[in-house]
Parts: structure tokens; sequence; C-alpha cells
């Protein structure tokens, strides 16, 4: 019991130096101790227990409200450095190229520097002022002693990605169909028809903001755990890549998910805008009429996309401002030829 006496101590030495605010945590740590125990019961075991574990050491800095916000940037970057990769040193490279969904468009340095620019000025300007607002006008994260269930974590997780696909596909669908919403906002992003993970976050300031509160409050309207929650941000944030990649991997999720979009769902709307308007899923583009099949590895049209292309009419417009970014040079389309 003395061994645990001196941890309990040591910690609370630790909280109260670097926090001293976190009266929460500190008040946990003391009714365990109390209590005799540092770990949860044998009859609360919970299989994440280990992981959340790990912020022992770290309270401070994982209940700060910029943690998140951190965590979110750094992910970001590190999954856009295989594609940018892959653009850039694997042109030539026969066994990645093939995986393109649209090979004959070469990623560039030009529309890639525009879209790291923007992206740039968006989180300096924009995400960086409201970062310091949360820090002084946001209480820090409440850390529970216990993690999430297998059960909580997992239907929390599903229930926040359902939500949030609903309200993007409405969000993207109306800014689509309002034409004052389209050209003064969304148009941005759909200066490219050919997207690279650079695009990703290639947003007007108002649509990244949306974006922004829809994958924050999804997790929280179900009361979420906090490790579910930051799970739930780096998720969307990697799946948002997927989408804009520009390749068809194997592995990916929409080979193996009748009902995931992913990356050739999401590039065939930045061919054709008025389809396919979910981020995630493809169930509500189904239903209400606005889905079209993918465009495969190396260009390749299935089935169902030529299907869907002789229909009377089929729905294609070309945007304001379509493409802009990343449209072919005279040579490229040359060369093409």
């Amino acid at each position: 019991m003395a061994d645990s006496s001196n941890v309990v101590m040591e910690t609370v030495a630790t909280i109260s130096t670097s926090n001293p605010s976190n009266v929460d945590n500190l008040t946990n740590l003391l009714s365990n101790a109390s209590s005799g125990k540092l770990m949860p019961a044998a009859d609360d075991y919970r299989l994440l227990q280990p992981v959340w574990d790990l912020r022992f050491g770290h309270e401070a800095m994982l209940a700060s409200p910029l943690f998140p916000i951190a965590i979110s940037l750094i992910v970001y970057v590190v999954g856009l450095v295989p594609f940018t990769f892959l653009d850039f040193y694997g042109k030539d490279w026969t066994w990645i190229q093939r995986y393109k969904i649209q090979p004959d468009r070469v990623v560039s340095w030009p529309p890639v520097r525009k879209a790291i620019a923007l992206t740039a000025w968006n989180h300096v300007l924009y995400i960086l002022p409201v970062s310091v607002a949360q820090v002084v006008w946001t209480p820090d994260t409440v850390l529970p002693d216990l993690a999430p269930t297998v059960w909580e974590f997992s239907w929390h997780m599903l229930a926040a990605l359902l939500v949030f696909d609903f309200e993007y596909y409405a969000w993207h669908l109306i800014h689509h169909r309002v034409r004052w919403l389209y050209r003064n906002v969304h148009a941005v992003h759909h200066q490219y028809s050919s997207p690279s993970v650079w695009v990703t976050e290639y947003l007007h300031p108002y649509e990244l903001f949306s974006i922004g509160v829809f994958t924050t409050t999804s997790p929280m309207l179900f009361g979420a755990h906090p490790l579910t929650t930051w799970i739930f941000l780096q998720f969307s944030i990697v799946i948002s890549i997927d989408d804009h990649c520009g390749y068809d991997l194997p592995l990916l999720p929409h080979r193996w998910c009748p009902f995931w979009g992913g990356s050739i769902h999401h590039d065939m709307h930045h061919q054709r805008p008025l389809t396919n308007f979910q981020p995630f899923l493809n169930h509500w583009d189904r239903l209400f009429g606005t889905y079209c099949p993918g465009q495969r590895a190396g260009g390749v049209k299935p089935k169902a996309l030529t299907e869907w292309e002789k229909k009377p009419d089929p729905i294609f417009v070309m945007e304001y401002d379509f493409g802009q970014a990343d449209a072919p040079s005279a040579a490229e389309t040359t060369k093409n030829k």
C-alpha cells in the first residue's frame, strides 16, 4: 500500500505543478487512492484501458483544448507525405501508376504549391486565432479514469460517422444546388478536377469551419469518451485524404465495402460535380439519385459507369471555376494525344 501511496503522491504533485486547475483529475486520483486502488477493479477491466492509461504523466497536455487541434494537424501533414512522394517521384513507376484513377492527369508543382499556400493561409489566418481563443475560453477536457468499453467505442464511432456523413451530404448538396453558395464558397474546392491529397483542405474558410464543427460535434452528441472523440477526428482526416488521393489502391475500404465511397467516389465528384456528395459512404447518394459509379484504377470505366453515361442527359455541368487550378497545359494536352 505504501508503494501505491507514493505513486499517488507523485502523480498528484505532477498534476498540481503542471496544471493546478485540473481539479477533476486530481479528485479522481484521490478517490481511487482512498479506496485502495489506482487501476479499475477486475470486473471493470476494459480492452482499451492500457491505451487510455498512457495518459498518466501527460494529463495537462491531453486535457488542453489545443491537443486535438495539434494532433489533427500532425496527422494531416504526415498523411500527405506518402502520396505526395508517389505523385512526384512515382510518375515513371508502372506498378503505382496503374492505380491512378486519372492516369492522363499528372500532378505538377504549380497547382500543389497553390493548394499549399491556401491551406497555410487558412490555418494561420483562421485556425490559429480560433485555437488561441479556445485555450482562453474553453475549459480543459475532463479525463475520466476508465477507458470506453469496446461496445461504447464502436457504437459511438459508427454513430458519429453516420451523423457527420449526413450533415456534410446535406451541406454539400445545398452548396452545389444554391448557385450563390457554390460560386462564393464551394467553387474554391472545385478548382481542381483531378484531386491530389493537397486538395483535401483547399477550401473556403467557411467550408473549413463547417467541416470542423461537424467533425467535432458529431461524437459529442452521444457523450463520447475523449479517446473516442480524438480517434474519430483522426479517422475523419485519414478518410478525407483517401478521398482526394487520386489512387484506387488495393485494400482501401471501397474495394470490399459496397456502401463505402472512398477515392473513386469522390474523384468522380470532382469530374462530375453534381454527383457523389457524400464524404464517407454512398447510401444517401444512391437513395436521392445523386450517385455515379466511380472510375477505377488505370482510368478503367466499369460497366456500371458506362451504363450510367448512357442515360439521357447525364448529370454533368461545367461548374463555375471548375478545374481552373489543375487544368492541363497545352504541352500536357499535346503529349497525352
